[in-house]
């Protein structure tokens, strides 16, 4: 064989073996980047959202709640949210009692103690909003109620929250910083019942809170009294440990806590925590 022939077939066998060789390394290349591709999708990829979040509430969140609720079934198809509005006290004895919830939201940290004490919420509650108490009255304010201390004219129907519940225990805390003293005609379980006996003319006023004179409309008038300083009340808002759907209520304290929620509570009267 002559040297030309030599080095014409060595010269082929490289070029194959480097062909070869480009081919296997292209081939991992693509299989170690389809890896990483499948990779980085699936550890980006947040669970979808679904079912039922379960969410105890005080009764003053109802109107603000209501909204968020709707807002965040919109935001994640397949889901619902469904409420049990009510005095934060009775609440929190159906959260230690085993009734079914996974989102706790309190008018008191107080009332959230209640449930933090038997160890019934994941971590600490968070603070969200805070709410401040208006004297609610007949339209027009027939009365001429100006102050707390008109209440305690004499014939004058006045409605409060019983004192076990955070509007309650803050109505008497301004009273006490009045030095007023007032025997109401009836103590009701949340402040939705109290402003209802207003609303209905079975009460001449009720000290309720600003949110929930303004989410009454024009069904009452509210007072503001400068007492109501001194009783203002801190929301916070929790994950319970019993939790059925955890992924979607952290989802939804989320959207409380938002900026948007924000926005929603501010609407509806809230002070900002």
């Amino acid at each position: 064989m002559t040297r030309s022939v030599r080095r014409t077939r060595r010269m082929l066998q490289l070029a194959g073996a480097g062909a070869a060789a480009l081919m296997a390394l292209s081939a991992c290349s693509s299989s170690s980047d389809d890896s990483s591709a499948k990779s980085d999708k699936s550890g980006s990829a947040s669970p979808n959202l679904s079912g039922t979040v379960t969410v105890f509430a005080a009764a003053s969140l109802k109107e603000s709640f209501t909204a968020l609720g709707k807002q965040f079934e919109q935001q994640h198809p397949g889901t619902k949210v469904t409420f049990n509005f009510g005095g934060s006290d009775a609440l929190a004895a159906g959260i230690t009692g085993g009734a079914p919830a996974d989102v706790f939201a309190a008018a008191s940290p107080k009332t959230m103690a209640l449930v933090t004490g038997k160890k019934d919420a994941v971590g600490t509650p968070a603070t969200f909003v805070r709410n401040r108490l208006e004297i609610a009255t007949l339209p027009g304010n027939p009365d001429k109620v100006t102050s707390l201390k008109d209440l305690t004219k004499s014939g004058l129907k006045v409605v409060l929250c019983d004192k076990t519940v955070p509007c309650g225990a803050a109505a008497q805390k301004a009273l006490d910083a009045g030095d007023l003293k007032l025997t109401p005609v009836s103590y009701e379980q949340d402040v939705k019942g109290a402003l209802t006996k207003v609303e209905l003319k079975e009460a001449d006023a009720a000290v309720v809170y600003k949110t929930d004179v303004k989410a009454a409309g024009d069904k009452v008038e509210g007072v503001e009294f400068p007492e109501s300083a001194k009783a203002i009340n801190d929301y916070p808002i929790a994950l319970l440990k019993n939790a059925q759907n955890a992924e979607a209520a952290k989802a939804f304290i989320t959207l409380v806590r938002s900026a948007e929620g924000g926005r929603v509570l501010s609407e509806a009267g809230f002070l900002k925590s």
